[in-house]
């Protein structure tokens, strides 16, 4: 009996020992779950519960400048996701197979994703509607909807492909834009992305009353330029004609400007690209080679294909910068227009010691007025104005025609020029400068320069947008032209427009006449870089000289052509009187 007793007592003390060992086993448990897991545990239980989408806001509309033609614009696609946490295991598979079939991607990776612990994951961006259309059949057949989303998105299109296309850049996979006007603006044409939120029960049902919540995107803000489509069409037609017809191996540009505002009316770099497929080479030989390339020289190819040489490149601009230098001389009254025989072409010219020869030295030009200088583009005539002016003067009208910093039109990519510092300069480099040879600039800086000569005399800023619009208020926000300093006389300009007439009519740039039109203009050319053997062939002009409406410079990058490489032998430019 008493052995009966000590067993029963043994038996309940281990029970005891049993229970609480149990217990602090439970209590372990729970305050691992607790304390441990517990963060992890409830942000699971809210990708399971609370799902948020994306929605794409739409960018705004790019316009040109009849504020009609559209020359970017954002179509409506849609987008598809999953929340992996609300797709059965059974079904898993069958949406990663299906989704790989209709929108042609690897099954593996699209398997990957749905079986991810994770709320929500892109499976396509941006797809035609046909397509989502097809899965939401299938959808519908297999009776399978919980964890696949298919949300309307934008896409940006380009209606004229390759037009302006270094003006406009392009955006990325996720609507930011990457070059050009797109990427400038980018913020103010972005708008801001609206949302799709809802809660959700473990199965992957609408929790409770509430069911989505959708917040609206708010569209991006348009944008009209100072482009014309048609203008634009125009120069680049005949810009990649001139570039054809001259076998220019390094391409070309156009800029045409409003010198009284600033607008840019056109500006073309050749070869164009197509803004609907940016990542495809548009030079022929590359393209035949092109899965041979590393990824790094395909970058460096697709780099200088969105270069916009207009205003990301310098180049030596040769005579044309004469008209710099004529500016300088009278303004400063060491020269007048008409003065016959005030200057002596011997076929060269003396400085330091160094004798620098007129491009036309066998047949000197002999007794000469500055305007038949001009005329002429004679060297020995603009290297004896740049001694008379001097280094520090000289300097000081770079500094006013913005020669010497970058223009600040509303484009990113902008370089600046490339002088020798002030202190620097000597007789022979001075002389050089004077005549346009061993100094760099960028085309955005001349053209903004015989526009100033153009405009009265007075600087403007080059610009490419014109207003910024709000289409859900109808708001507008003009931007106002930006005029700086008066870096010559109205005299002196009226001067120059005037000699600059002469050299289309009788001079250099006789190429340039249109009968019943008034044309003023200069050629250039000049080596591109040193012993390189290239050149760059050049024409600027300003039509009519009387009342100017529009300045043009024509850059083409080592032509090779029959032609030749000289600036007055292939440059026709016509314009309305």
């Amino acid at each position: 009996m008493k052995g009966n007793i000590l067993s029963a007592k043994k038996r309940t003390k281990v029970i005891l020992i049993s229970v609480n060992v149990i217990w602090i086993i439970l209590m372990g448990k729970i305050a691992y779950i607790q304390f441990i897991q517990g963060e992890d545990l409830q942000l699971k239980s809210e990708n399971q519960q609370n799902i948020s989408r994306k929605i794409t806001a739409s960018r705004g509309t790019i316009y040109d400048a009849t504020e009609k033609n559209i020359l970017a614009q954002s179509s409506t696609v849609e987008t598809v996701t999953v929340n992996p946490v609300n797709i059965s295991a059974e079904n898993k598979e069958k949406v990663a197979k299906i989704m790989a079939e209709i929108f042609e991607l690897d099954y593996e990776t699209v398997l990957k994703k749905v079986n991810k612990n994770s709320s929500i994951e892109n499976i396509v961006k941006r797809v035609d509607k046909e397509k989502t259309d097809a899965l939401r059949k299938w959808m519908q057949e297999n009776n399978i909807y919980n964890g696949i989303n298919i949300d309307e998105d934008t896409k940006r299109y380009y209606p004229y492909a390759d037009l302006a296309s270094h003006i406009l850049g392009f955006v990325g996979s996720d609507n930011q834009g990457l070059d050009g006007i797109e990427a400038k603006y980018d913020s103010i044409l972005t708008g801001n992305n609206g949302s799709i939120n809802k809660m959700m029960d473990a199965k992957g049902n609408n929790f409770g009353d509430e069911g989505e919540k959708y917040e609206e995107p708010t569209k991006g803000k348009d944008l009209i330029l100072t482009i014309d489509r048609n203008i634009q069409a125009i120069v680049e037609k005949y810009l990649e004609e001139a570039c054809i017809d001259n076998v220019c191996t390094d391409g070309g540009n156009v800029i045409m400007m409003n010198p009284k505002n600033g607008d840019i009316l056109a500006m073309a770099t050749y070869p164009y690209y197509d803004l609907n497929d940016p990542y495809t080479i548009n030079d022929a030989n590359l393209s035949s080679i092109w899965s041979e390339l590393e990824s790094s020289e395909k970058s460096t190819y697709l780099q200088g294909m969105w270069r916009n040489k207009a205003i990301a490149d310098t180049y030596e601009p040769g005579s044309t910068f004469k008209l710099v230098t004529a500016s300088a001389s009278l303004e400063e009254g060491i020269a007048e227009t008409d003065k016959e025989g005030a200057y002596c072409c011997t076929g060269g010219i003396e400085i330091a010691g160094r004798r620098i020869k007129c491009w036309r030295y066998y047949r000197p030009h002999g007794s000469q007025s500055l305007r038949e200088a001009l005329m002429n583009s004679c060297n020995p005539v603009f290297i004896g104005l740049g001694q008379k002016i001097g280094v520090t003067k000289y300097y000081e009208y770079l500094r006013k025609f913005g020669f010497l910093d970058k223009t600040g039109i509303d484009l990113i990519g902008e370089a600046n020029s490339i002088f020798l510092k002030e202190d620097k300069v000597g007789p022979v480099e001075l002389a050089t400068i004077s005549f346009g040879q061993r100094f760099e600039v960028t085309p955005i800086q001349m053209i903004t320069m015989v526009s100033t000569i153009a405009n009265k005399g007075r600087y403007v800023t080059p610009r490419v947008v014109k207003k910024i619009v709000d289409s859900s208020t109808g708001e507008v926000q003009e931007i106002e032209p930006i005029f700086k300093n008066q870096v010559i006389s109205e005299k002196t300009a009226e001067g120059i427009l005037s000699m600059m007439t002469s050299v289309v009519s009788e001079g250099t740039g006789k190429n340039a006449r249109v009968e019943g039109y008034y044309v003023g203009g200069k050629t250039g050319t000049s080596e591109d870089g040193v012993n390189t053997g290239k050149y760059v062939t050049s024409f600027i002009g300003v039509a009519p000289t009387d009342d100017p409406q529009m300045t043009i410079l024509v850059t083409l990058y080592n032509p090779t052509g029959e032609g030749g490489h000289q600036g007055g032998a292939w440059i026709i430019l016509t314009t309305r009187r």
